[in-house]
């Protein structure tokens, strides 16, 4: 399957990849691991903005998918920008905020429901694909400069 659009491969991108627990444990984790990623070679994306969606990504997958099976986070960086995606083993899409009229639905005294909108909105791109034990949920991310 080709790679999902997104920043320019380099030729050898720094990338992370770490099993995460299916707890909500998992979100500072994530956070954590996106910020140290991004600072210690200095990369060219947006670090709050990458905890943020992180976040969004990793708990809807903790909340939304059965069982206590890991999840997985992976971290790519490359000299257009990042890009992170989260594993996660149910092979039902995410929802999704693209369709006509979606955001109208919205409810604004709801505490949930605003995650895929904040990554469809901050991110340059985003999407899900299958894989072979479920899905895998990504956003990118350009460069600053980008």
């Amino acid at each position: 399957m080709p790679d999902p659009p997104g920043p320019e491969r380099d030729a050898a991108p720094s990338a992370w990849r770490i099993s995460l627990p299916h707890t909500p444990a998992a979100v500072p984790i994530a956070r954590a691991l996106v910020r140290t990623a991004l600072a210690d070679i200095d990369a060219p994306a947006d670090s709050d903005t990458a905890e943020l969606l992180t976040a969004e990504l990793v708990a809807n997958a903790v909340e939304h998918t059965p069982g206590d099976t890991p999840i997985e986070l992976v971290v790519e960086l490359f000299s257009s920008g990042c890009q992170v995606e989260v594993h996660d083993d149910s092979p039902l899409p995410p929802g999704d905020l693209s369709a006509p009229g979606a955001v109208a639905h919205l409810d604004p005294w709801q505490e949930h429901g605003r995650g895929l909108l904040l990554i469809r909105t901050l991110s340059s791109a985003c999407g899900h694909r299958p894989t072979a034990h479920g899905k895998a949920v990504w956003f990118t991310l350009p460069s600053r400069s980008g």
